[in-house]
């Protein structure tokens, strides 16, 4: 698996990150989610660059000019509901793109313990299709398993690329060993600790609730 971190090398992607996790900022909902949006178009822009193009003749008032388009739209798929934002964000540049959405959730135990189960899909076929999966963390990797598992019920895609804003190093491990070969991860930030509450440190929180307000 190839992991592609857009955070190594200085660019104003690196803004936003910092705000999407500083506290101070964080009080504002819209801008967090603002950043999440602009930081999917930036993914987009750079995963687009991967797919394969042919040439196009394009009629201007003037003329015809020869064009390299995509000949491919990916399927567009993310987690409700903290993915939604950086979902948007992929669509602004994919706007011919299939969607994709899955509902997963931590079912705890007594004992502190928890499985991550979906009990939603909403998807067209993948098969054989490129899936750009996106999710704001990466933190144990067992949401992005789960739910890629999920997705096989609608075919199994040729290429898979995962979306996060900030990964934890354990994340990344574990989807790694989980996820197929074909698979390519886009991260803005790689993060070492993980809780055992599989909260990333430092990180940036609960992103569904800074994006969308608390839950009980």
């Amino acid at each position: 698996m190839e992991v592609i971190n857009l955070g190594e090398k200085n660019s104003v992607f690196n803004q936003f990150i910092a705000e999407i996790r500083n506290i101070d900022v964080q009080t504002d909902s819209m801008r967090f989610r603002r950043n999440c949006e602009r930081m999917g178009e930036i993914f987009a822009y750079e995963i687009s660059k991967t797919f394969n193009y042919h040439q196009v003749d394009v009629t201007t008032p003037l003329g015809v000019k020869e064009m390299q388009l995509s000949t491919e739209q990916p399927v567009l798929t993310t987690i409700l509901r903290a993915g939604l934002p950086l979902h948007q964000g992929l669509l602004n540049y994919f706007d011919q793109a299939e969607n994709a959405f899955i509902s997963a959730f931590r079912k705890h135990h007594k004992d502190g313990s928890f499985d991550i189960e979906t009990e939603y899909l909403a998807s067209p076929s993948v098969e054989d299709k490129t899936v750009i999966l996106s999710d704001p963390m990466l933190a144990s990797g067992a949401s992005m398993v789960v739910t890629y598992k999920s997705l096989l019920e609608r075919g199994t895609p040729k290429k898979l690329h995962v979306v996060v804003l900030i990964a934890s190093t354990q994340g990344i491990n574990y989807i790694k060993r989980n996820l197929p070969d074909n698979t390519t991860l886009w991260t803005g930030a790689i993060d070492e600790e993980l809780t055992a509450q599989s909260y990333i440190v430092p990180g940036l929180g609960d992103a569904g609730d800074l994006a969308f307000g608390s839950k009980e």
